[in-house]
Order: C-alpha cells, then structure tokens, then sequence
C-alpha cells in the first residue's frame, strides 16, 4: 500500500499535526512512457507554510486534501519511460506519497547518486541556489565589507555565511541557541554570533559584533530581528530578503517601524527575491556551488529525520528552531 500526506485543514497560527493526514491508497502502475518513483529523501522548508493558507501568492496555495509538495529525492522503482531506467535517482518538485507516477517532467537525473546525494535538496539544490543568487545578485558582496545573516544556522543562512567568507567579507550570524552559534563559528567559518534568545537589547549586541556597522543584512526571518538590524547598516548597504520566517505563523499583521526614512537616509537597497527570478543563472550557480563544495571550501550540515509519517512533525519543527542546516526526511 501506498502512503500519502495530506494538507486536511489550513493552520491558524503554527501548524500542528492535526492539520495533516495520513492516507493509505494502492501503489499506482505506470502507463506507457511514465515511470513509478519511489521516495527516499523529502525536503521541509519555511516557505511551504505560506502555500497551507487560503491566499493569493506567488505560487498557488495548497489544495484540502491534496497532497503536499515539495522537493524529492526518489528512486525509480518501474519505468515504461525510454530516458528512465529502474534503480536510477532523480530530483525534483513531487507530492508527499511513498511512489508516484512521473512523466519524467520537470525531474533531474542525479547522475553521481553516491556523492552529496542529499544535498542535491541542500547545498545543490534550491537552498544552494537561493544562498547563492540572492546573495551575490543583490548584496553584491565586496572584500572587507561586513555580512550579516539571520537564521544563520539553517539551511539557507548557513551556506550564505560561508559564501560570504570566501568573498572576502567579515561574517557575523544570528541564531537561536549557543550550541547554534558554537557551530557557525566552528564548522560555517563565521567570525562571530549572536544568540538572539539570550541578548536582552538585540541592537547593542548587534554594534558590538558588528564595529564598522553592517553592509549586507541577509534576511531569513523578519520581525523585531530585522528591525534591530536595520539600526545598524551602514550607507549604501544591501539587503536581501530571503524569508520572514518569525512572522509565517502571526495571525494578525503586525506593524513593525516605518524602514522608508533610514533607506533613504542610508542610501540603502531592500530587494525581496524569489530564486526563480534568476533561473537563467541555475546552470553557473549550481556549478560554482559543486566546485566549491569538492575544493573544501563550503560545508553543509543536515538534520535528518527517518521515517515517512514524520514529515509533518519535522515541517513544525522548523519553526521551533530545531533544525541545524537543512531538515530533511529520510523515508
């Protein structure tokens, strides 16, 4: 039998797994020129929760009922498709059932399956990407300027310090828990972090980490964060918005400060950013990323969960801040 995973009502607030259902229906057999995919690894990622309300956005929302989306790693399990051979691994953006039916649209062949296979939903995959492209497309950075990242140590954060480093810059990064800021500074190579929890006035800690004030604020969570932030950044500064994670689940709109005046003071850019708006530069991307990850110069880190009923429970965990790097589902 075939599981699968359901939206089954849109979260007020923070998702809760009563929100999600688990359903059993019969494994599907392929048609002529289709393949039957197997799931072995599923990405959870922040941005899924805008897609589970009932609101126009740039990607229609999930439907009730329907199986969740996200990217897949999978194993080709039968195949009546002549570019698919059974056992081969591909990526791409597939629903949250066991197996699948592919016209082979849309998926990319993993062909070094043994080497990196996760991060091809990592480092290699959007994440990397996002990281990448709106780091270099519109925080432009520059040797010796200072880089400021927020959610430093999830996936996207995490590959947006080390990118910085090997450009030159000063990196600094804001995380939740001192065990999270021990590990940008010991694995992700930043020179300090800030563990928001714990530093009572967010914007002394900020100058303090950050002496010759901040050039580019990389964003990864909105909110009174970012706010603190944004007192620190230095004329002409970039930032990029990549994510507003601390305000996903309010349930009312908050009205934070009016950012307009220190802009335009600070001569400053704020460019929010979908990856998809740089695909014609995926292929160079990724490249870059790949050599610099065989060179030694950039690392990842995963939280892996196992077991396919525990998608949901790893996607809420997202938003308790329990995920180091990328949170993945091993099924």
């Amino acid at each position: 039998m075939n599981k699968v995973i359901v939206l089954y009502r849109r979260p007020i607030g923070k998702p809760v797994l009563g929100d999600f259902r688990l359903n059993i229906e019969e494994v599907p057999v392929p048609d002529d020129g289709e393949i039957l995919l197997k799931t072995r690894y599923v990405s959870v990622d922040p941005y899924l929760r805008g897609r589970m309300n009932d609101a126009a956005s740039y990607v229609p929302p999930f439907q009730l009922n329907k199986p969740i989306q996200s990217g897949i790693i999978a194993e080709v399990a039968d195949s009546n498709h002549s570019g698919y051979k059974i056992g081969d691994i591909v990526s791409g953006n597939l629903v949250w059932k066991e197996y699948q039916i592919s016209s082979g649209k849309g998926l990319q062949l993993i062909e070094t399956p043994d080497i990196y296979l996760t991060a091809n939903l990592g480092v290699l995959g959007m994440t990397g990407l996002t990281a990448y492209l709106g780091l270099t497309e519109i925080g432009v950075p520059k040797p010796g300027e200072t880089l400021l990242v927020s959610g430093a140590a999830g996936a996207v954060g995490s590959i947006v310090g080390q990118i910085g480093k090997i450009m030159g810059c000063r990196v600094v990064g804001i995380a939740g828990s001192g065990q999270k800021v021990e590990l940008l500074k010991s694995k992700f190579n930043f020179d300090e972090g800030i563990n928001y929890k714990t530093n009572v006035d967010l914007d002394k800690a900020i100058k303090t980490a950050c002496p010759d004030g901040v050039d580019i604020y990389f964003d990864n969570v909105g909110g009174k964060i970012s706010d603190a932030v944004l007192k620190n950044i230095n004329k002409h500064a970039r930032i990029p918005i990549c994510g507003a994670i601390s305000l996903y689940n309010e349930t009312e709109e908050e009205s934070g400060p009016y950012v307009q005046p220190l802009l335009v003071r600070k001569s400053a850019l704020m460019q929010g950013f979908l990856v998809s708006d740089y695909s014609e530069k995926f292929s160079e991307a990724k490249k870059q990323l790949f050599n610099w990850l065989k060179e030694g110069k950039l690392t990842y880190h995963e939280t892996i969960i196992n077991g396919f009923d525990q998608i949901p429970h790893a996607f809420i965990e997202l938003f308790e801040g329990l995920n180091e790097g990328k949170m993945i589902v091993k099924v």
